[in-house]
């Protein structure tokens, strides 16, 4: 399991937002080539999903709460469940588990990589605000 914690500066609605703009995951998660299904993520939404370098998979909310969103994804031999848990001063921790045979080969490109989707969530925020 990794996890990684820092401040982002936005506030928690728009963090959440993002987090739940399932269909624009693909615009900061690189991951992610596409991403199909309704636009309004709630818990139990389930998506068709296409990740690097061309896998198809699925993409579930398994918590929409207030301060913390789960999801969970997987591709053949891959499956990742993040956390993001979001505090009142902006705080985000995220954490995710992968499992399974393509896991274990990837898991040296996944070091740091909680860290790094936080500073890219911040990314994210800060060219909303700035388009905005």
């Amino acid at each position: 399991m990794e996890q990684a914690t820092d401040t982002i500066p936005a506030g928690p609605t728009a963090i959440r937002h993002l987090l739940l703009d399932a269909l624009t995951l693909p615009e900061w998660n690189e991951a992610f080539l596409a991403i199909d299904g309704p636009p309004a993520a709630a818990q139990g939404a389930h998506y068709a999903l296409r990740v690097r370098p061309g896998l198809s998979g699925e993409l579930h909310y398994t918590a929409v709460e207030a301060d913390r969103i789960e999801i969970t994804w997987q591709v053949p031999g891959f499956r990742e469940v993040g956390t993001w848990t979001i505090g009142p001063d902006s705080k985000v921790t995220h954490t995710f588990e992968q499992t399974g045979p393509l896991a274990t080969v990837l898991r040296p490109a996944y070091r740091n990589i909680a860290t790094i989707r936080l500073a890219r969530l911040a990314n994210r925020l800060r060219e909303l605000a700035h388009s905005a």
